[in-house]
């Protein structure tokens, strides 16, 4: 599956110097940091990684939904459609909202 290659341009754009690695996962592609997925591209979804208690203020956001892969949403995880990431500080944010939870856990 071929993956939006300007919108993994604007991830960069937003991440700037911020040392992450990007992986291919989920039959798109994953922006890790310190060994955890926090933001990622899956068909023309944004997978964004919010953890569980920022979970349910996330899917109050226009355009944000749950995300589900396999018929079982994925808590702290949320899909962002399109028009929720359309402008740039709307992807800003929901980089920053990532990076800033998974910054909680322990390096992998």
């Amino acid at each position: 599956m071929a993956i939006d290659e300007g919108l993994a341009a604007r991830i960069r754009d937003v991440l700037g110097t911020a040392r992450t690695t990007e992986r291919k996962m989920f039959g798109g592609l994953a922006f890790m940091s310190r060994g955890h997925m926090f933001i990622g591209i899956a068909k023309e979804a944004l997978m964004v990684r919010v953890g569980p208690e920022a979970y349910p203020a996330a899917l109050q956001r226009p355009h944000a939904r749950e995300m589900d892969f396999t018929g079982r949403p994925m808590k702290g995880y949320v899909f962002v459609d399109p028009p929720g990431y359309e402008r740039d500080a709307d992807l800003a944010a929901w980089v920053q909202a990532g990076l800033a939870f998974v910054a909680t856990l322990p390096a992998k």
